[in-house]
């Protein structure tokens, strides 16, 4: 029975991260992360960025800064509605996910953005956020919500 509720969560997570950045550009069943390559090798369009801003209330230099881009690159890639290179992609899909499971975590967007801005020093006094910006931040972050979720003192 565990494992039934578990694959409807997970289901219903991931229909909700297609529903975000956009079922015309997302046609494809996404079972777990891994799908996310195979969906990010066969080409997603640029239009999931601006999906992805606008879902989560998020500015351009925001999304910028999380993406590791420039502004001005941000605003050429969601105007030319360009296939994104892989990794940006893949990229746009984890954060989705990251935050997604941040706001089922917290039980609101609100409480996750805000917990987002604290320093914490299980991510060395720096701001989740901060740490989101750097190679393999995505996975600490996602890290310590899975202790917080597992209620490992964090």
């Amino acid at each position: 029975m565990i494992l039934e509720t578990e694959d409807y969560q997970t289901s219903t997570h991931y229909k909700k991260l297609v529903q975000i950045l956009g079922t015309k550009a997302m046609q494809w069943r996404i079972k777990s992360p891994f799908d996310f390559i195979a969906i990010a090798t066969e080409g997603v369009g640029s239009q999931i960025i601006e999906n992805f801003w606008t879902h989560f209330g998020l500015s351009k230099s925001e999304t910028s800064k999380l993406l590791n881009i420039s502004e001005p690159t941000l605003y050429r890639w969601t105007r030319s509605e360009k296939k994104l290179e892989r990794n940006y992609a893949i990229q746009i899909f984890e954060l989705t996910d990251l935050f997604l499971y941040g706001e089922e975590v917290f039980e609101s967007q609100h409480n996750f953005f805000q917990w987002l801005e604290l320093p914490n020093m299980a991510l060395g006094g720096f701001e989740p956020r901060e740490v989101l910006e750097i190679p393999g931040g995505l996975s600490k972050v996602r890290d310590l919500l899975g202790r917080i979720d597992h209620g490992v003192f964090s």
